[in-house]
Parts: C-alpha cells; sequence; structure tokens
C-alpha cells in the first residue's frame, strides 16, 4: 500500500465527526482492511453497562467502509447501501476493536465484513459483534 493512499484514508477519518464522539482511533490501513478502535466510555453505554450497539454498529461500519475505500480510485469516496449485524456478546471491557475486510471489490459494489471485538485491561478479546453489508463509491 501506498502511502498517499493511507494518508488518504486518515485525513477522511479525520472529518468523522462521529468517531470524535465516539473517540475513535484508526490503529492500521492496508489494502482492504482497516482497524478502528474507540474506549468503551461512560457517555457510550446502554442501560446495563454495556457498549450501546450503536457504538459496536458504527465502528464497525466505519471499519468496513474505509476498508473498501482502500480498494478505490483517488478522488472516490463510498456509502454505505446496506449493512447486517449479529450481535454475540456484551461489549464489556475497556476498549472496542474493529476490523473491516474487503470480501470482493467489483466495479460497483463492493462486499465488506467487520468483527467487532471487546478488549479487556489485560489486553484479551471476546468477539461481540460481526457485520456484512455492501459499498459502493461515489464521487468525492
Amino acid at each position: 500500500m501506498n502511502d498517499d493512499l493511507e494518508a488518504r484514508i486518515r485525513a477522511s477519518f479525520a472529518r468523522q465527526t462521529i468517531m470524535e464522539t465516539f473517540g475513535g482511533e484508526l490503529l492500521e490501513v492496508g489494502r482492504g482492511s482497516v482497524v478502528i478502535a474507540a474506549p468503551i466510555a461512560p457517555h457510550l453505554l446502554q442501560q446495563a453497562g454495556s457498549a450501546h450497539a450503536a457504538v459496536a454498529f458504527g465502528l464497525g461500519d466505519s471499519a468496513a467502509g474505509y476498508s473498501a475505500l482502500t480498494t478505490m480510485p483517488e478522488g472516490s469516496d463510498v456509502v454505505t447501501v446496506e449493512m447486517k449485524i449479529n450481535l454475540l456478546a456484551p461489549a464489556v471491557g475497556s476498549r472496542l476493536i474493529a476490523t473491516g475486510r474487503v470480501l470482493r471489490a467489483g466495479r460497483r459494489i463492493v462486499t465488506v465484513q467487520s468483527e467487532v471485538e471487546a478488549e479487556a485491561a489485560d489486553g484479551s478479546r471476546k468477539p461481540v459483534a460481526v457485520m456484512l453489508g455492501t459499498m459502493v463509491p461515489v464521487t468525492a
């Protein structure tokens, strides 16, 4: 992967204000793969004390979308047209880590997958969600 592509992905990520709300951080960028993490902060909890599913969905959607964007030419942007989530377990821990991957990049449709894990203070991880979706390019 070239530095220009990573810089383009990081610049786009920096414009996502929802990631500021989540405290999201872009950890890794590779062709067809992106990793995003965010703390499980007190303002992001649901009533039972785990991270709200909206946080897992938002991180997974963004990781999947940016993984799709790594396969598109400069000047492109990407939008989600469909995303399914299966919640596997309560998101309890110190942070959530979402790994987005491209399953197939076509000319107009990119099929993506995300796995979201809750990371404990000791570094151990537990799967909390899996997602499958479709992204399409748009002109930036």
